[in-house]
């Protein structure tokens, strides 16, 4: 994310420095894909590995405790395995933790979503603490993006182009550029399902909320 003046830009196109796979649903739709297959560095959270080494993928770096990867695949990664047995944090938290340590920021996400909801839940609103970790980070799912970001915000974006924004305590939201009027939604449903106009939409908020923007138009 750029800043531009006192608002913060996201572009549709972001360079990661590193991508990381988690061990959700893997990803089938053309752009996670192309995320995945264009990374400088794949992470992979733990039995991650497993998915991608079958697809002809080589991971960089894996980070978790081991006991999800294969006994072929912990012996020929051994030397790039790091293994983080602590429970406060799950295996995506610490891949990020990880690359924040070899002073990689700019980070995409894909693999989080699916299998378990309560853990999509889970790793949709680490965003946040990720943000407040430093970390520049892009979830990439099946059907949109997720960012997490704060204050005004200009997005790069296409006509109707689906967007729901998920509220944690900002105030003052309201919207140039989308369907429907913001407010300072309370539950996270009555953000959702709205939409842009054109190709580029601003929220202005003040405080911290998550945005979630589909990769196609409706």
């Amino acid at each position: 994310m750029e800043k531009n003046d006192d608002r913060t830009r996201v572009s549709r196109k972001f360079a990661a420095e590193a991508v990381i796979l988690a061990d959700g649903d893997y990803p089938t739709h053309a752009v996670p894909r192309n995320v995945l297959n264009e990374a400088q560095m794949v992470a992979c959270c733990d039995g991650a590995v497993d998915a991608f080494v079958a697809r002809g993928g080589v991971p960089h770096l894996i980070v978790g405790d081991g006991d999800s990867i294969s006994e072929e695949n912990r012996e020929r990664f051994a030397s790039i395995m790091v293994k983080v047995s602590e429970q406060e944090t799950n295996d995506l938290t610490k891949t990020v933790t990880q690359l924040l340590k070899r002073r990689v920021k700019r980070i995409a996400i894909v693999g989080a979503t699916g299998k378990r909801e309560d853990h999509t839940l889970g790793n949709i609103s680490l965003l946040l603490e990720y943000k407040r970790m430093g970390a520049d980070v892009r979830m990439y799912t099946d059907y949109g993006v997720f960012v997490a970001v704060e204050g005004d915000t200009e997005f790069e974006s296409f006509a109707r182009q689906q967007v729901s924004i998920f509220n944690f305590g900002a105030k003052g939201l309201r919207a140039e550029g989308l369907e429907y009027p913001l407010s300072d939604f309370t539950s996270w449903w009555q953000g959702s399902l709205n939409q842009s106009s054109g190709d580029e939409f601003v929220i202005h908020a003040q405080g911290e909320y998550i945005t979630f923007l589909t990769h196609e138009a409706k």
